[in-house]
């Protein structure tokens, strides 16, 4: 059985989008399609398009983390052939997604899988810019570490793992994290599918990309906590010593130079902010429902 888990947030045209492209997939194994989202009137519209060919559950409306550890319980099996992927209910992916992650999980050391985010942004503005130079500097992370058989994360966009492994995970960090690094305890290995696209429109302005961020770097600060010997992937010192050449190798043009060194300033306004909340004012990771790369 594959479970196909898409999260979303009363966004109910762009589900539809995301659900398409699983239904619209050649898949010849028995699979659920199920949409977890915190407002019901979804379901009832899920339920007029789909039919039986789609779920829905109710989030609690406790973070979404919350939500996928009670539906992880629900479903979980001890089948280790099963396979869960997790998506968000405002991306959509490529027809061959699922038989490329079949494919991956024939290798019975294989736990986790994860796509390639692709940014649908234009590049002739700023936060497109940013979104294109960031997701492409993350791809060549996982690229690299992927072909080192290293630990890395995946994506909250797009990732898959075997059941029967896991009954759920803790609240305190991203799930894009946490699970592979608990798969990575327990013997198995994380695979990268760059030919397994998910395709994001980010629409940013300042407010709304300083808000994401930051929240996304509480959520991998408590790693120092929940998972302290986990490898490290996303953080201030790695971006600076991994990302930064590449950075400035990105850019084409004189415009690209000066959205790129705003970058650099903004990267680091983040985790100050970040690091400000969380040493100073004590504020902690809270489980939200959108996820980063």
């Amino acid at each position: 059985m594959i479970h196909i888990i898409i999260t979303s947030y009363g966004e109910l045209e762009s589900t539809m989008k995301t659900i398409d492209s699983f239904l619209n997939q050649k898949i010849k194994e028995p699979y659920k399609i199920t949409v977890i989202d915190p407002f019901p009137e979804i379901e009832k519209s899920l339920k007029k398009k789909y039919g039986k060919n789609v779920d829905f559950f109710l989030d609690p409306g406790e973070g979404k983390s919350y939500a996928l550890n009670l539906f992880l319980e629900k479903i979980y099996s001890q089948n280790k052939d099963d396979i869960i992927i997790f998506t968000d209910g405002d991306v959509h992916v490529s027809e061959n997604t699922v038989q490329e992650f079949l494919n991956s999980f024939k290798d019975e050391k294989i736990g986790c899988v994860t796509g390639k985010p692709v940014p649908l942004d234009e590049k002739n503005n700023l936060f497109g810019f940013w979104s294109h130079l960031l997701f492409e500097g993350i791809h060549r992370t996982r690229e690299k570490l992927n072909t080192r058989e290293k630990f890395f994360e995946c994506s909250g966009y797009l990732f898959a793992i075997r059941n029967g492994v896991l009954k759920g995970f803790p609240l305190e960090v991203s799930e894009d994290g946490i699970i592979p690094y608990l798969f990575w305890k327990q013997g198995y290995k994380t695979k990268y599918i760059p030919k397994a696209e998910v395709y994001v429109l980010n629409n940013y302005n300042w407010k709304n990309w300083k808000k994401q961020k930051v929240r996304n770097i509480k959520g991998h600060e408590n790693y120092n906590v929940v998972a302290p010997e986990m490898p490290r992937t996303k953080s201030l010192f790695n971006e600076i010593k991994e990302g930064t050449l590449f950075a400035l190798k990105y850019p084409k043009t004189m415009k690209e130079r000066y959205w790129t060194s705003l970058l650099f300033l903004a990267r680091l306004n983040i985790y100050l902010k970040a690091l400000y909340d969380i040493k100073i004012k004590k504020k902690k990771y809270e489980d939200g429902w959108r996820a980063d790369t």
